[in-house]
């Protein structure tokens, strides 16, 4: 029987974690490899697809040939879409006819299998085994939902580039789904191909380069609050000496954020180049090797540093592991990653983490005590040792309370939060703080 290998990608720097996988013969021999193209922008139509990025030629060689999901379910958007159960066995025949299947064995490797498209893939093929492999720094936590133990199942591991060496990821462990690295020669190489690949750029080199990640479009963060994040990332390169900065923008942030740092430069003497063109970022460590890297938790932070030894700093986290929610929002953990390992755009550099997987470990905990209760232990021994101002940050007072751990509530106030006649008069007492304020 001929055996199919289908890769779902939803981005440039999923594919190259792919090839990379295959270069490092990750997957087992087919007889055929079929990349699968999802577009998932809120407006596909406005967006490139990954497969009209720049690079990506040198990456098509991998695979046999290269099909649209957007295409394919048209005109759903493959972010919202997922078969009926009823639907399943229809769909399958009509993706076998479609894409040429006939009777051939299906593996499947997927990204993010907890969401849409990964998991309407996932169900479209219920007799193939599934690989996943990690969206970045999100794979070190817990599984966002609850799966369906017959998609769980099927998980035989979950392949993730080294971002943070030593620790392992937390996906999917549920399902005690063994983790595999991707050789980190094998990324930087695809990375490299990518590099020679593109046009020329009119970027300085050695500048420093500032990641934008547009948290508004999360509802993480307003759209003015950005803004005011990203100045302060030129402020912040500008005091420690940098004259020339590149600001790599989201591709969906509006325009005008750009106009606001090309002003705020200004005032400061610093030349400011903003990238147009939508290059992962670690083809610009390859391209114009800069001095710096600063973001808020954006995965090419731990690229640059792990991966090119590139120097970085993070700015934001304090606001974002405050503004998070609800506790469980998946990118807690990488905004914990990156505030623990990380020095501060400004400011020094707090001690490093105790024990950095029993702090992810006691977090993840916190976030899906449901899914994941076997790390209870490992929570409440973080918590009973390690508990300090600094590691506060990285939990909910009220969170804890809930699950009855370390640092919560004391047992003879847990009645306050729920008491009708406390939050009235505390309601009370803050209007007319505000009536005070406004006369």
């Amino acid at each position: 029987m001929r055996t199919t290998q289908i890769f779902l990608a939803t981005t440039l720097y999923g594919v190259a974690t792919l090839a990379a996988a295959i270069d490092s013969d990750c997957f087992g021999p087919a007889d055929r490899r079929l990349l699968l193209v999802s577009n998932n922008a809120p407006i596909p139509e406005t967006s490139p697809s990954l497969d009209e990025m720049p690079g990506f030629a040198s990456l098509r060689g991998r695979f046999d040939g290269v099909l649209s999901w957007n295409e394919t379910i048209a005109p759903m958007h493959p972010g919202g879409w997922a078969p009926r159960a009823d639907d399943v066995p229809l769909w399958e025949r009509q993706l076998r006819r479609a894409w040429d299947l006939g009777d051939d064995r299906i593996e499947l490797a997927v990204e993010s299998i907890q969401v849409n498209p990964a998991g309407a893939v996932a169900q479209l093929f219920p007799d193939a085994p599934l690989h996943v492999y990690a969206d970045g720094l999100m794979s070190y936590g817990p599984t966002r939902n609850k799966l369906d133990p017959l998609v769980g199942s099927r998980v035989r591991r979950v392949l993730h580039l080294d971002l943070v060496p030593g620790l392992e990821p937390l996906l999917l462990g549920e399902f005690e789904v063994g983790a595999e690295v991707i050789p980190t020669a094998a990324f930087t190489k695809v990375v490299g191909e990518l590099s020679a690949e593109g046009a020329d750029l009119d970027v300085p080199e050695g500048a420093a380069l500032l990641l934008g990640q547009y948290l508004a479009a999360l509802s993480i963060l307003t759209e003015a609050e950005e803004e005011r994040l990203h100045l302060s990332m030129v402020r912040g390169a500008a005091a420690r000496g940098h004259r020339r900065i590149v600001f790599k923008p989201h591709p969906s942030a509006p325009p005008a954020w750009s106009e606001s740092l090309r002003t705020e430069a200004e005032g400061l003497g610093v030349e400011l180049t903003v990238l147009e063109s939508p290059l992962l970022a670690e083809v610009l460590y390859e391209r114009i090797r800069p001095a710096l890297v600063v973001g808020c938790f954006s995965t090419a932070l731990l690229t640059a540093s792990a991966f090119y030894d590139i120097p970085v700093a993070r700015t934001g986290t304090d606001l974002l592991l405050d503004r998070l929610t609800p506790y469980q929002n998946s990118n807690r953990v990488p905004v914990t990653l990156v505030d623990a390992l990380l020095p501060p755009l400004e400011g020094e550099p707090p001690e490093p983490p105790h024990d950095l997987a029993a702090l992810v470990a006691a977090v993840g905990y916190a976030m899906q005590s449901e899914i994941r209760p076997d790390l209870r232990p490992a929570a409440e021994r973080y918590l009973s040792r390690h508990l300090t101002p600094h590691t506060w940050r990285y939990f909910k007072r009220r969170r804890l309370t809930t699950l009855a751990l370390p640092g919560a509530i004391p047992s003879q106030l847990a009645f306050i939060p729920r008491n009708a006649t406390v939050r009235k008069l505390a309601r009370r007492a803050r209007a007319a703080a505000r009536r005070a304020r406004a006369a």
